[in-house]
């Protein structure tokens, strides 16, 4: 028997309703100011897995590979294609919690045909990286909001919740053990990509009974090699990456695989990747697989950083936080940095007849994607209806503000500036 739906409309604003939203009312979306809400969303969610073993650090095992192998020249890096000499594994199932966590070599994982990640998609993943700094510290980005959003990510499709500082403490050991795979030339660093399946061998769908967590490491080069290369963007409105109510906002493998033919329809129109526009007024939503950042100029000479709205279609991406962090201590005088004095920082919806409009009177100043891979990737024209809307750029291939920002990040990401969301491995 299905359980009835009950939608209620509540008026509420996107920008309060967003710093009020608990964990569980993420899904729900947000129309012209209308919270549109399901019943479910009211029932609360009680954990019946209460007692059983978290990640326990101190069980550790570690079994050293005895086959090394020589981390190739970092001049042949391809992001993804390199992976260190070992991995992380922790088992989990519903009847006695986390198990032992194991550190060992890199290789092939074991999983039935009946696992329940092969047939129903049960699969989450997070990306962080490992940076050398100068005086040879290895550090970590922010580690501690890819540990929350992993757990957010779990509760959405009723995987495994788990102790983010626990399994932290885990990859710091990890990285330590594999060092050496980090490069040393500027721009370079170790990806580290934690994973958690389930593997609950029996057809059905119904919330695991048994999973993995896991996690690889690859070493990497710059996105831009030989600097910074604006991007061109289909404006797609024949294809959807999210919608109200759906999973957009959790890193999910499920949300990944869709948007492949898109991008391969994008690029056969000569575009590199897809702006993902919503609803009939194509608010722009996401870049590819980016989160998306557009600079307005008002008429006063003021300059407005705009981000779309985190309202349950919009991934909460830690490079995006940052992003909007260092630009609000700015314009709060906090914390300067080489951009305007008169600026301002918004979280709200964009569409694509505003952006076109701010193209045409010259008050649009850049627009661009972050994310833990490229950090900035800036825009220079936008494919829409027909016709081509172009992106001011510099010399560079960057903006003003994407500049300015791109730098401060670096900076607290290598070590050159100090940074309290520099978390030391060793």
């Amino acid at each position: 028997m299905s359980l009835p739906l009950r939608f209620a409309r509540t008026p509420t604003s996107i920008s309060s309703a967003v710093g009020s939203l608990s964990k569980l009312s993420w899904g729900a979306s947000y129309t012209s100011g209308l919270r549109f809400k399901s019943s479910l969303l009211d029932v609360p969610l009680k954990s019946d897995r209460k007692g059983l073993p978290d990640i326990d650090p101190s069980k550790l095992e570690i079994t050293k590979t005895s086959s090394p192998k020589t981390p190739p020249p970092s001049s042949t890096l391809l992001f993804g294609h390199t992976f260190t000499d070992h991995m992380l594994t922790i088992p989990w199932s519903a009847t006695s919690g986390w198990g032992t966590p194991r550190i060992e070599p890199y290789g092939p994982l074991s999983l039935e045909p009946s696992s329940s990640v092969l047939h129903y998609a049960q699969t989450i993943f997070e990306g962080t990286k490992a940076y050398r700094q100068a005086n040879g510290k290895v550090t970590l980005f922010r580690p501690d909001m890819n540990m929350k959003r992993m757990n957010t990510s779990a509760e959405r499709i009723a995987l495994p919740n788990f102790n983010g500082g626990a399994l932290l403490e885990l990859i710091k050991r990890l990285v330590h053990l594999d060092k050496h795979w980090i490069p040393t030339e500027p721009g370079h660093s170790l990806y580290i990509r934690p994973t958690m399946i389930g593997t609950q061998t029996t057809i059905g769908v119904t919330p695991p009974n048994e999973a993995l967590l896991f996690v690889i490491c690859s070493p990497v080069g710059p996105y831009y090699p030989n600097g910074f290369k604006p991007v061109s963007l289909h404006g797609t409105t024949e294809f959807v990456r999210a919608a109200p109510g759906g999973t957009g906002a959790f890193k999910l493998g499920v949300n990944y695989a869709p948007g492949i033919l898109p991008q391969k329809a994008a690029a056969s129109l000569g575009y590199a990747q897809n702006l993902w526009l919503h609803g009939p007024d194509h608010l722009l939503t996401e870049v590819g697989t980016m989160n998306l950042f557009v600079v307005f100029k008002r008429a006063d000479g003021t300059h407005e950083l705009v981000s779309p709205p985190l309202d349950g279609m919009i991934l909460p991406g830690v490079t995006r936080d940052s992003v909007l962090s260092l630009a609000r201590s700015h314009a709060s005088g906090e914390h300067r940095l080489s951009l305007p004095d008169k600026f301002v920082v918004s979280e709200r919806s964009v569409s694509m007849k505003e952006v076109r409009a701010a193209s045409l009177d010259g008050s649009l100043v850049e627009l661009f994607g972050a994310g833990t891979a490229a950090i900035i990737s800036p825009v220079d024209r936008i494919g829409y209806l027909g016709e081509d809307v172009i992106i001011p750029t510099g010399e560079d291939g960057m903006g003003p503000v994407s500049r300015t920002i791109w730098k401060e990040l670096v900076g607290r990401q290598t070590g050159a500036i100090e940074s309290e969301w520099s978390v030391v491995v060793d």
